[in-house]
């Protein structure tokens, strides 16, 4: 059976961007439509729409399985996609969807459930012979427990959520004074998050860089990497900024990664695209982190570099279709780098700034692509995430996608919420960003501030307060260059373009 039509079990920018993919494949798309975002930007991209807006129950529709099995069935879809988040990683639900005749456009239940589990994903890991750090061979029960394997292994370790990711579940243990209270907030917070209080523990890499390998697999045993990206600009263990390819890898360690990210998907028999995430020491030791099968908020990046259309690649292995090239066909051209532009109050330690978007203009160079869910009017719920929009932007090299990248961020207008463009007009003007030389640690460590000012932004807001602007009519992340030569702008042609705006 192909896939004829897909439900899609999620919403924002990655429902459009599966949409415009399956739109060019000319396969029909469901979207459905929530309470909380009744005149969402992804509805207008669907083919169908399910009105979903009588139900106001606490819990999501893009969480609720058997809802999204019913709507599928309802609108005679043949197929979900889950996107990233909500369930794209719950091997019930991709079951559930298999149970009913369903094709789940992503990996098995099987290969869900054992890379989903780290413990599980460790142990096939080192029976593969795959580096990685030192640790707990399974869960661990307790707090004396962590400490016996700590006191083995050397402090500082960390503990981890056995089910899950985001940085949530996960604490740093320094010392064995604070074993029984970190354990106790790991573990806790893991059952919120996952519904699994189970925890692991291992040695604790300081100041690496976070490197991942995008996999595609098919049904009929091929497997192959399509390089890696460099995310090691985050916070809180959530990513900000990614780069493909990195500048911390050479021709001869990208093999040898992307072998080993190769062979960790054929460990579960992998199908479809999923991530496998490294930890690179100063060393260029890399060890074995997680496995992520589904799609990557990050994945415009490979795309850029390598040509290839990811959710296109999702959908033809779903369909049971054979990869159309080899690992030695995949060939890396340029260099691609992605902002993720979040609402967020960046002085406020990046948290979050729910509200509604009144004005909103994105650059539309060669150079830039935009992937958004949002437009002049939306709003941020609190229900959902925070992205805005992720800005990617590609130069023939890394200096020239940097370059790029500062004019791209320089052309962006928002009004309405206060934006993570701050910290990225910040950091693509940090000497550490710019000659690589950052880890896991540079926003925790290497930053005296977190956002960017412009000279002329203090006389602007001192001439503003003459004519007693408010202080919403010029957010931090009203633009302040001149459009036309990438000079800083004066206040007062500044202040022409804001009225303009």
């Amino acid at each position: 059976m192909k896939i004829q039509k897909i439900l899609i079990a999620n919403r924002g920018e990655i429902a459009i961007r599966i949409m415009k993919t399956a739109q060019m494949m000319k396969i029909k798309t469901v979207a459905v439509k929530t309470a909380v975002e009744p005149n969402a930007m992804y509805l207008s991209f669907a083919d169908e729409i399910f009105d979903n807006t009588e139900d106001v129950s606490e819990i999501p529709v893009f969480l609720d399985i058997e809802k999204i099995i019913a709507i599928a069935l309802k609108t005679g879809a043949n197929a979900v996609h889950p996107g990233y988040g909500f369930l794209a990683e719950n091997a019930y639900f991709a079951q559930k969807c298999l149970d009913n005749k369903l094709i789940f456009i992503g990996p098995s239940p099987d290969a869900i459930y054992k890379m989903g589990n780290k413990t599980i994903a460790r142990k096939l890991a080192m029976q593969r012979g795959i580096p990685m750090a030192m640790g707990s061979e399974g869960n661990i029960s307790n707090e004396e427990e962590a400490v016996e394997i700590a006191d083995k292994i050397g402090y500082p370790v960390i503990i981890k959520a056995a089910s899950g990711g985001g940085g949530r579940g996960m604490r740093i243990v320094r010392k064995a004074e604070e074993m029984e209270k970190m354990f106790f907030i790991a573990s806790k917070e893991a059952e919120k998050a996952f519904n699994d209080p189970s925890v692991f523990i291992e040695k604790y890499i300081e100041n690496p860089k976070h490197i991942e390998f995008q996999i595609l697999g098919d049904t009929k045993g091929n497997v192959i990497h399509l390089g890696e990206r460099e995310c090691s600009i985050q916070r809180k263990h959530q990513k900000l900024l990614e780069e493909a390819p990195s500048c911390a890898i050479d021709k001869k360690l990208r093999k040898k990664m992307g072998r080993m990210a190769v062979e960790i998907a054929k460990t579960v028999n992998y199908t479809s695209a999923g991530t496998v995430e490294f930890l690179l020491d100063s060393d260029k030791n890399f060890y074995f982190m997680e496995m992520n099968t589904r799609i990557q908020v990050e994945h415009p990046v490979t795309e850029i570099v390598t040509g290839i259309d990811l959710i296109e690649q999702q959908i033809r292995i779903a369909n049971g279709e054979a990869l159309k090239f080899h690992q030695e066909d995949i060939k890396f051209t340029g260099w691609a780098i992605e902002c993720r532009i979040n609402a967020e109050n960046v002085q406020a330690g990046f948290a979050p700034d729910p509200g509604k978007i009144e004005n909103l203009t994105m650059p539309s160079e060669p150079y830039v692509r935009v992937d958004t869910g949002i437009q002049a009017g939306s709003s941020i719920v609190a229900n959902y995430d925070s992205m805005i929009a992720k800005l990617i932007v590609s130069g023939k090299d890394r200096k020239e996608a940097i370059k790029n990248c500062k004019m791209a961020l320089d052309k962006v207008w928002i009004r309405g919420t206060k934006t993570t463009l701050p910290f990225f007009r910040m950091l693509v003007r940090n000497q550490k960003f710019l000659n690589g030389s950052f880890t896991t640690a540079f926003i925790e460590k290497d930053l005296d501030k977190y956002y960017f000012n412009s000279e002329y932004e203090k006389m602007l807001a001192a001439w503003l307060a003459t004519k007693l602007f408010v202080e919403e009519n010029l957010q931090a992340d009203s633009i302040s260059v001149d459009f036309e030569n990438g000079k800083e702008m004066s206040p007062w042609l500044l202040n022409k373009r804001i009225n303009q705006f």
